[in-house]
Protein backbone atom coordinates (compact mmCIF):
# COMPACT_ATOMS: atom_id res chain seq x y z
CA UNK A 1 0.00 0.00 0.00
CA UNK A 2 1.25 3.47 -0.85
CA UNK A 3 1.61 6.23 1.75
CA UNK A 4 -1.29 8.58 2.43
CA UNK A 5 0.70 11.41 0.78
CA UNK A 6 1.17 9.35 -2.39
CA UNK A 7 -2.53 8.40 -2.44
CA UNK A 8 -3.53 12.04 -1.97
CA UNK A 9 -1.28 13.14 -4.86
CA UNK A 10 -2.69 10.45 -7.16
CA UNK A 11 -6.26 11.24 -6.16
CA UNK A 12 -5.72 14.95 -6.85
CA UNK A 13 -4.24 14.11 -10.26
CA UNK A 14 -7.28 11.96 -11.18
CA UNK A 15 -9.67 14.67 -9.93
CA UNK A 16 -7.84 17.29 -12.01
CA UNK A 17 -8.09 15.08 -15.11
CA UNK A 18 -11.83 14.45 -14.78
CA UNK A 19 -12.78 17.94 -13.61
CA UNK A 20 -14.76 19.29 -10.66
CA UNK A 21 -18.15 17.99 -11.84
CA UNK A 22 -17.10 14.34 -11.53
CA UNK A 23 -17.09 12.42 -8.24
CA UNK A 24 -14.04 10.17 -7.95
CA UNK A 25 -15.08 7.00 -6.11
CA UNK A 26 -12.14 5.08 -4.61
CA UNK A 27 -12.84 1.40 -5.31
CA UNK A 28 -11.69 -0.42 -2.18
CA UNK A 29 -12.33 -4.07 -3.11
CA UNK A 30 -8.64 -4.95 -2.70
CA UNK A 31 -7.85 -2.53 0.14
CA UNK A 32 -7.50 -4.40 3.45
CA UNK A 33 -9.41 -3.10 6.44
CA UNK A 34 -6.33 -1.69 8.22
CA UNK A 35 -5.13 0.13 5.09
CA UNK A 36 -8.29 2.24 4.88
CA UNK A 37 -6.60 4.44 7.48
CA UNK A 38 -4.29 5.68 4.70
CA UNK A 39 -7.36 6.77 2.70
CA UNK A 40 -8.71 8.70 5.67
CA UNK A 41 -5.35 10.48 6.05
CA UNK A 42 -5.27 11.14 2.29
CA UNK A 43 -8.62 12.93 2.49
CA UNK A 44 -10.52 10.48 0.26
CA UNK A 45 -14.21 11.32 0.58
CA UNK A 46 -16.14 8.61 -1.28
CA UNK A 47 -15.37 4.89 -1.33
CA UNK A 48 -17.05 2.16 -3.35
CA UNK A 49 -17.27 -1.38 -2.02
CA UNK A 50 -18.09 -4.54 -4.00
CA UNK A 51 -19.22 -6.98 -1.34
CA UNK A 52 -21.81 -6.44 1.37
CA UNK A 53 -19.77 -8.38 3.95
CA UNK A 54 -16.69 -6.20 3.32
CA UNK A 55 -18.88 -3.11 3.39
CA UNK A 56 -20.20 -4.05 6.84
CA UNK A 57 -16.75 -4.79 8.24
CA UNK A 58 -15.16 -1.63 6.86
CA UNK A 59 -18.06 0.59 7.90
CA UNK A 60 -17.98 -0.85 11.44
CA UNK A 61 -14.37 0.29 11.70
CA UNK A 62 -14.45 3.60 9.82
CA UNK A 63 -18.10 4.71 9.97
CA UNK A 64 -18.59 8.29 8.82
CA UNK A 65 -14.96 8.78 7.79
CA UNK A 66 -16.24 8.15 4.23
CA UNK A 67 -19.36 8.44 2.14
CA UNK A 68 -20.08 4.84 1.17
CA UNK A 69 -21.22 3.66 -2.27
CA UNK A 70 -21.99 0.10 -3.34
CA UNK A 71 -20.48 -0.81 -6.71
CA UNK A 72 -20.66 -4.62 -6.81
CA UNK A 73 -23.41 -6.99 -7.87
CA UNK A 74 -26.33 -6.35 -5.52
CA UNK A 75 -28.13 -9.47 -4.32
CA UNK A 76 -31.59 -8.78 -2.91
CA UNK A 77 -30.70 -10.53 0.37
CA UNK A 78 -27.86 -8.01 0.91
CA UNK A 79 -29.97 -4.89 0.36
CA UNK A 80 -30.61 -4.44 4.09
CA UNK A 81 -26.88 -3.86 4.70
CA UNK A 82 -26.63 -1.43 1.79
CA UNK A 83 -29.70 0.52 2.95
CA UNK A 84 -28.12 1.03 6.35
CA UNK A 85 -24.71 2.20 5.14
CA UNK A 86 -24.70 3.53 1.57
CA UNK A 87 -25.78 6.80 0.00
CA UNK A 88 -25.80 5.39 -3.56
CA UNK A 89 -25.83 2.03 -5.37
CA UNK A 90 -24.09 1.94 -8.77
CA UNK A 91 -25.16 -1.55 -9.76
CA UNK A 92 -28.93 -2.09 -9.61
CA UNK A 93 -29.94 -4.82 -12.04
CA UNK A 94 -32.81 -6.79 -10.52
CA UNK A 95 -36.40 -5.99 -9.72
CA UNK A 96 -36.22 -7.92 -6.43
CA UNK A 97 -33.34 -5.71 -5.22
CA UNK A 98 -35.08 -2.56 -6.51
CA UNK A 99 -38.21 -3.32 -4.46
CA UNK A 100 -36.17 -3.58 -1.25
CA UNK A 101 -33.79 -0.69 -1.87
CA UNK A 102 -34.29 2.49 0.17
CA UNK A 103 -31.35 4.49 -1.19
CA UNK A 104 -30.91 6.06 -4.64
CA UNK A 105 -29.48 3.85 -7.35
CA UNK A 106 -28.00 3.76 -10.81
CA UNK A 107 -29.19 0.98 -13.11
CA UNK A 108 -26.30 -1.09 -14.43
CA UNK A 109 -26.58 -1.63 -18.18
CA UNK A 110 -24.77 -4.46 -19.96
CA UNK A 111 -24.21 -2.69 -23.28
CA UNK A 112 -22.13 -5.43 -24.90
CA UNK A 113 -24.38 -8.28 -23.80
CA UNK A 114 -21.47 -10.03 -22.08
CA UNK A 115 -22.60 -13.18 -20.26
CA UNK A 116 -19.84 -12.74 -17.68
CA UNK A 117 -21.12 -9.33 -16.57
CA UNK A 118 -24.16 -8.23 -14.61
CA UNK A 119 -26.54 -5.60 -15.90
CA UNK A 120 -29.82 -5.16 -17.70
CA UNK A 121 -30.46 -4.87 -21.42
CA UNK A 122 -31.00 -1.29 -22.64
CA UNK A 123 -34.66 -2.13 -23.34
CA UNK A 124 -35.19 -2.97 -19.65
CA UNK A 125 -34.14 0.44 -18.27
CA UNK A 126 -37.67 1.85 -18.37
CA UNK A 127 -38.96 -0.85 -16.00
CA UNK A 128 -36.77 0.62 -13.20
CA UNK A 129 -37.87 4.22 -13.50
CA UNK A 130 -40.60 3.86 -10.86
CA UNK A 131 -37.86 3.44 -8.25
CA UNK A 132 -35.40 6.05 -6.95
CA UNK A 133 -33.13 5.77 -9.99
CA UNK A 134 -30.78 8.70 -10.60
CA UNK A 135 -28.89 7.42 -13.61
CA UNK A 136 -27.07 4.57 -15.31
CA UNK A 137 -23.78 2.73 -14.99
CA UNK A 138 -21.80 0.39 -17.21
CA UNK A 139 -18.58 -1.58 -17.47
CA UNK A 140 -17.51 -1.84 -21.11
CA UNK A 141 -15.67 -4.91 -22.41
CA UNK A 142 -11.94 -5.16 -21.76
CA UNK A 143 -10.22 -2.92 -24.29
CA UNK A 144 -6.72 -2.48 -25.69
CA UNK A 145 -6.86 1.30 -25.33
CA UNK A 146 -9.05 3.74 -23.35
CA UNK A 147 -10.41 5.13 -26.64
CA UNK A 148 -11.94 1.71 -27.41
CA UNK A 149 -14.41 2.29 -24.55
CA UNK A 150 -15.62 5.64 -25.89
CA UNK A 151 -18.49 4.27 -27.99
CA UNK A 152 -19.93 2.45 -24.95
CA UNK A 153 -19.73 5.56 -22.79
CA UNK A 154 -21.36 7.67 -25.50
CA UNK A 155 -24.14 5.11 -25.87
CA UNK A 156 -24.80 5.09 -22.12
CA UNK A 157 -24.97 8.90 -22.14
CA UNK A 158 -27.54 8.70 -24.93
CA UNK A 159 -29.64 6.15 -23.06
CA UNK A 160 -29.59 8.30 -19.91
CA UNK A 161 -30.73 11.35 -21.88
CA UNK A 162 -33.49 9.29 -23.50
CA UNK A 163 -34.85 8.39 -20.06
CA UNK A 164 -34.32 11.82 -18.46
CA UNK A 165 -31.56 10.60 -16.14
CA UNK A 166 -28.63 12.80 -15.16
CA UNK A 167 -26.02 10.61 -13.45
CA UNK A 168 -23.54 8.33 -15.21
CA UNK A 169 -21.16 5.99 -13.42
CA UNK A 170 -18.64 4.82 -15.98
CA UNK A 171 -14.90 4.61 -16.27
CA UNK A 172 -12.32 2.81 -14.15
CA UNK A 173 -8.55 3.09 -13.80
CA UNK A 174 -8.14 2.06 -17.46
CA UNK A 175 -10.40 4.64 -19.07
CA UNK A 176 -11.67 7.22 -16.54
CA UNK A 177 -10.44 10.23 -18.55
CA UNK A 178 -12.37 9.12 -21.65
CA UNK A 179 -15.44 8.42 -19.48
CA UNK A 180 -15.29 11.97 -18.11
CA UNK A 181 -15.05 13.38 -21.63
CA UNK A 182 -18.21 11.43 -22.48
CA UNK A 183 -20.18 12.79 -19.53
CA UNK A 184 -19.43 10.57 -16.51
CA UNK A 185 -20.55 12.06 -13.22
CA UNK A 186 -18.85 9.24 -11.27
CA UNK A 187 -15.64 7.34 -12.04
CA UNK A 188 -14.58 4.31 -9.98
CA UNK A 189 -10.83 3.97 -9.63
CA UNK A 190 -8.69 1.60 -7.57
CA UNK A 191 -5.24 0.59 -8.75
CA UNK A 192 -4.37 4.05 -10.10
CA UNK A 193 -4.66 5.28 -6.51
CA UNK A 194 -3.23 2.40 -4.53
CA UNK A 195 -0.72 0.38 -6.54
CA UNK A 196 2.81 1.08 -7.73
Amino acid sequence: MLSSDAIRARFERVQAEVGPGVTVVAATKYVPLADLAFLVEAGIGVVGENRAQDLEEKHAEYGDAFRWHFIGHLQSNKVRVVNRICELVHSLDSDSAARRLEVPALVQVNLAGEASKSGVEPAEIASYLGYDVRGLSTMPPAAATPADSRAYFARLRGLAAEHGLSDLSMGTTQDYAVAAQEGATYVRVGSVLFRD
